[in-house]
Order: structure tokens, then sequence, then C-alpha cells
């Protein structure tokens, strides 16, 4: 691949990274604002189902073409299926009935990247640069500050509640997901792929919907559960998933999951202006903060896009 092609990569990794964030800063919100209407198994199986209605029209052509090649991965596709669609979102969904909005951006996004990196080097065998790791550093002391509002009692005092350990798995499931999507087969279209993990998950997850069912009441369909689950099926589900495999193809593991830091930030500013909360100048340190990490991640990358070591920088 030339260095042309490469850096052209990059670019579009990045932008795709950073749309798919700020469509994903959403889910938290969301989740945190319907919790007390909908029950969290049940929100994601109305998620995932509805996704899978709208992808499937898309993907129906790759899936003609593909579907003797589901079998050979019917293994792997079944654990990108139930880490990154079955338990990811429900565990952020259970963590909205017990924690802050901003906690579960905050938390969810702080240890995705460091449980990605850590796989990506022993799973992957990718080349994690000085740069990137300052980088990765420089986000998450941002994150712990905005944690600690500044405070270094106060984060010595730091403790997780029920909800903050929900989302911890959550961002554990995430980074599993997403080193598994490293090695998705090329023989499987982006279309099809996010066709058969959205469908699979969400048959992973029926039973424990009916069994939900049976015990919380019937969601009321108000106009804005349902424009809650328009957004989550089509936004945060086909979008967002689509441009974040995009850029875990072009970028790496390693690399990609690092933008996962600015959805505290996008989730903020969404809270402000949805929810009504206050915007505070510790938002905006750490914003900078946050933003300062993506660049010395990245910039070496993009500035010597061209150098044949950087081999985890081209498609698989």
């Amino acid at each position: 691949m030339s260095s042309t092609q490469r850096k052209k990569d990059s670019i579009i990794g990045i932008c795709l990274a950073v749309l798919a964030t700020m469509v994903w800063a959403g889910n938290f919100v969301i989740s945190k604002g319907v919790s007390q209407l909908i029950g969290p198994i049940t929100l994601a199986f109305f998620r995932w189902s509805l996704a899978t209605i709208i992808i499937t029209p898309l993907a129906w052509k790759s899936y003609k073409k593909e579907k003797q090649y589901i079998k050979e991965n019917i293994r792997y596709l079944f654990w990108v299926s139930l880490s990154g669609i079955a338990l990811f979102n429900t565990c952020i969904y259970v963590s909205g009935h017990f924690t802050t909005a901003i906690n579960m951006a905050l938390i969810g996004t702080t240890s995705s990247p460091i449980f990605a990196t850590i796989f990506a080097i022993v799973f992957l065998k990718e080349k994690i640069s000085i740069s990137r790791l300052i980088g990765l550093t420089i986000c998450i002391v941002g994150i712990l500050v905005l944690l600690s509002k500044g405070s270094f009692e106060k984060l010595m005092a730091l403790h997780f509640g029920i909800g903050d350990l929900w989302i911890l798995a959550a961002g554990f499931c995430f980074a599993i997901y997403s080193v598994l999507v490293r090695k998705k087969p090329t023989t499987i279209s982006s279309l099809h792929f996010l066709m058969l993990i959205f469908s699979m998950g969400a048959l992973m997850l029926f039973p424990f919907f009916l069994i939900e069912s049976w015990y919380l009441p019937r969601p009321q369909f108000t106009a804005p559960l349902i424009g809650s689950i328009l957004y989550l099926g089509f936004g945060t589900s086909v979008v967002a998933f689509l441009c974040w495999n995009i850029a875990l193809q072009k970028l790496g593991t390693s690399r990609t999951v690092l933008f996962g830091n600015l959805t505290p930030i996008f989730s903020t500013l969404e809270a402000v202006l949805i929810l009504g909360e206050k915007f505070t100048s510790i938002h905006l340190l750490i914003g900078l903060l946050v933003i300062s990490g993506l660049v010395i991640a990245n910039f070496s990358s993009l500035r010597s896009s061209a150098s044949p070591i950087k081999k985890e920088l081209s498609n698989p």
C-alpha cells in the first residue's frame, strides 16, 4: 500500500471514529433518561431487533452471495455478537438504573481503551508506539481528573458502586469486541457482518427479554421512548457500528479505541443541551486534555505513514 493511501486511510478512519463516538454519546444519555420507562434487557432487545430490520434490506444482496461463509465462521460470529451486541449495551442499560450518565460515559471510555490496548498487544501482536502510549496516558489522566473534579483527595477516595461495576463490565466487553473485529473474515462484507451480529445478538437476548417481561411491568410506548428506541436502533447501531468497524480496519484496534475517550466529552455536551446539566470549566479542561491525547497518539502515524514498519495501518 502506498504512503498516500495509508495517509488517506488514516484520515478517513479518524473521521469515522469521531462520528461514531459522537453518535454513541447519546447512548449514555438515553440509557439514563429512559431507565424508569423500560427494562434494560427489553431496551437492548428492541434496539437490536430494530437495527436488524433496518440493515437487512441493505445487506441482503451480500448475504445471498456470502451465506456459505457463515457456517465456517459461526464460532467467531458468536463471540463477536456476545461481546459487542448482547453484553456490551445491556450492561450499559443495567448501569443506567444505578449510576449517572456521566459516570457511565467516563468509566466505560476510560476502561475500554486500556483493556483493548492490552488485548491488542497480547493477542494481535500490534506494535504500540511511544506517542500512542503517551496519548493514551493523557486521555486517562483527563478522565480521572474529571472523575475526581480535580481533587487528589477525592481521587484517592474514589469507589465504584454497583452501577459503575456494570459499566466497567461493559468497557471490558467492548474491548473484546474491538479486538475481535480486527479479525473479521474478508469473505464477509461489512454490511453483511453487521446484519449477522445484530440478529445473533437479538436472538441471544430474546429468552432473557421474555424473563424480564414476566417480572417487570410492560413499558408504555410514549413518544420519547419510541424516539429513543429509533435513535438507538438506527443511529447508535447501524450508523455508528458501521463507522467504527471501518475505522478499526483502517487504523487498527489500539489507535481506534483512543477515540472512545471523546464519548464523555460529547455526552457532557449532550447532557447540557438535552438534560440541562451544568457545564463547568473542569469539563472544558478535560475536553482539551482528551483531544490533545488523541492528537499526540495519532500525529506520528499520520506523519510517518510511509514507513514500512507501520504495517498495522494496512487492511488485514
